[in-house]
């Protein structure tokens, strides 16, 4: 098929969240087919000549931030919210004509920002975009409101029904498990296709080098300490206290255990990241709150200190912890696969549906650690041999189930159809 100028559009589309990596994926492996690839965002770490910034396309915008605050806090909703959602969604459609006549683009690629309504007016104006232009369009579902306690109570059913996701033959809609798609057909009488998340599996990544063996003495880990890596966010669902457990009963391996978190709570407030150090402190153990010393790529903070990449986190790791009670899909889980590392993962819904059947070996609970638990786990890092058969039987079964590979065959054929209707892409 013609190459393609594509357009992705976000409310972030930068650092080391799952909507930021995996949009980074897709633009690769479409780059790759020769198309050229071009991003909407209200942050973006990508290209700056193929990027088009909207400061109040991001969720952290101050007056998306008090449209939220109204609208998710109660059922009431003000005539001023209203009237400000509608200036937005007038100034933020502008900004999309204007990204797509200066980039000439011939399809657009929505992630997440067509199903979790953390911008309101950007929803809208897209739906309204892509409703008047008839502009090709896959609408990448990362998340949904309906998922998140934060946006059961609400003043925003007529914004939520319109654009969150919108209804619209337009679209073409895709999902990253199988019990989205299910509750999206549900729901709404949307037909998704379903496309896993990936990670480069057909390219091993290169082996620990000198920067690496930097990271614990300058974050203050010892090397007889047993390195527990937490590299989420850390919101509730998450259930990171449940990794402080095992850090605390660990110590019956008799070596020190210390808790490592990559990233900050973003969106979604200071309250639990508190929670979890009064926690640990309770609990006698370490924990460490590193996300200003992790990104995406290695660099410097403002004063100097090295930064390591999410990469360096995972090389550096003896287990990865991943005890949430919702996931999307779980880009940890892929992550810790790719890296080769020994996983402890509780038995989130979309792992039992999706992902367990396939074969994938690691330590698994439900609700809590308990002595078994624990039993594995020392088990597992007193035999090294136990961790090489593990953590390759893995990675072959990542090469399988979510490679580059299979990404490519799946993305490629959906923006060709997605180009039918009207026989062709273009604008």
């Amino acid at each position: 098929m013609a190459k393609l100028n594509i357009g992705f559009v976000s409310t972030r589309l930068a650092g080391t969240d799952g909507v930021s990596l995996e949009s980074g994926k897709w633009s690769q492996v479409l780059e790759q087919a020769g198309h050229r690839c071009f991003f909407f965002a209200g942050e973006s770490d990508r290209p700056k000549d193929r990027t088009w910034l909207v400061a109040e396309a991001h969720f952290k915008h101050p007056l998306i931030e008090h449209i939220n605050c109204d609208l998710f806090d109660d059922i009431y909703r003000s005539p001023t919210t209203s009237e400000t959602v509608n200036a937005l969604r007038r100034r933020l459609k502008q900004q999309l004509r204007c990204y797509v006549e200066k980039f000439q683009l011939d399809l657009l690629i929505v992630e997440n920002a067509l199903s979790l309504p953390m911008n309101i007016p950007l929803g809208l104006a897209l739906t309204e975009y892509i409703t008047e232009t008839r502009l090709p369009t896959i609408a990448h579902h990362h998340d949904f409101a309906w998922e998140r306690p934060r946006y059961a109570l609400h003043a925003a059913e007529d914004y939520l029904k319109a654009a969150f996701p919108p209804a619209m033959n337009l679209l073409r809609h895709v999902v990253i498990n199988s019990y989205a798609a299910e509750q999206v057909a549900l729901r709404t009488g949307i037909r998704c296709s379903l496309i896993p998340n990936v990670m480069p599996f057909e390219s091993p990544p290169p082996p620990a080098d000198d920067y690496i063996r930097t990271l614990r003495p300058e974050l203050g880990i010892a090397e007889e300490e047993i390195l527990l890596l937490q590299p989420t966010r850390i919101v509730p669902r998450k259930r990171i206290e449940r990794a402080i457990e095992l850090a605390r009963m660990a110590r019956m391996i008799d070596r020190p255990c210390c808790l490592l978190i990559t990233h900050s709570s973003g969106d979604e407030g200071e309250a639990y990241r508190r929670y979890l150090e009064e926690y640990a402190g309770l609990m006698g153990v370490k924990v460490l709150f590193a996300a200003e010393r992790f990104n995406h790529k290695r660099g410097q903070t403002p004063d100097g200190r090295p930064v390591f990449s999410l990469a360096d986190a995972y090389f550096a790791a003896d287990l990865v912890t991943y005890p949430s009670t919702l996931e999307g899909f779980g880009n940890t889980f892929l992550e810790a696969i790719y890296y080769r590392k020994p996983l402890l993962v509780s038995r989130y819904e979309i792992f039992k549906v999706d992902i367990q059947p396939k074969g994938f070996r690691v330590i698994a609970f439900d609700d809590f650690i308990d002595e078994g638990t624990v039993e594995s786990v020392r088990r597992l890092l007193e035999h090294p041999d136990e961790v090489e058969t593990m953590v390759e039987t893995n990675y072959q079964l990542g090469l399988k189930y979510y490679s580059f590979s299979v990404l490519r065959k799946s993305l490629c054929g959906l923006v060709e159809q997605s180009c039918e209707p009207s026989g062709g892409c273009g604008r």
